[in-house]
């Protein structure tokens, strides 16, 4: 018995430990947005980098600025020059515009280049949140015209996909833990 114990010790430290691949769960459609600085972006143009996507309004009170606030922490935990974005999807275009989205970006720290807030037609919008990425995302019939934080019911999931624009993992993105675990699967796609 000892003996089978040193021996898988012995195993577990001479052979590197191989995780399971992530699995693919779907494949993101092509789409046509518009970023925070009016910039064109598409599914061709994520190409070859792994992402990190959630769905985000800016005038939510709600779990948006928790989720905001732990892309922000992925972003900084990232190293320099890997290739892994976060684009954040808004359900508000008719406020969210390219400017109020830098601006909120802004506000949580986002570096040009690798965290994107995309905005664009309603439609186009939720061909990519909803049918592209798989989340719920929904006007709230209850929401008070005064309570602009409420407007939207929308999944709280941070969306990883790999260089191909595929779907190979879904965390919980208003938690630290489900952030860190984001990062640490984003990592190991954007790994050679």
């Amino acid at each position: 018995m000892l003996i089978t114990i040193l021996a898988l010790l012995a195993a577990a430290v001479i052979l590197p430990f191989k995780p399971r691949p992530l699995p693919v769960l779907g494949q993101m459609p092509e789409f046509a947005l518009t970023g925070q600085n009016n910039q064109n972006v598409t599914l061709a143009s994520l190409r070859g980098d792994v992402w990190i996507a959630d769905v985000i309004f800016t005038r939510c009170a709600g779990q948006c600025p928790i989720m905001s606030a732990h892309m922000q922490a992925i972003q900084d935990a990232l190293p320099a020059g890997m290739p892994i974005k976060l684009i954040s999807f808004t359900t508000d275009p008719g406020f969210d515009t390219p400017a109020v989205l830098k601006q909120y970006g802004s506000h949580f720290g986002a570096r040009d280049g690798q965290w994107i807030f995309l905005t664009g037609s309603k439609a186009a919008l939720r061909r990519a949140t909803v049918d592209g990425l798989k989340l719920s995302v929904m006007d709230n019939p209850s929401a008070q015209p005064d309570n602009t934080g409420d407007l939207f019911i929308h999944s709280q999931k941070l969306v990883l996909l790999d260089q191909d624009g595929r779907i190979r993992g879904y965390f919980d993105g208003e938690t630290a833990d489900g952030a860190s675990q984001a990062l640490a699967a984003a990592k190991s796609l954007a790994r050679p």
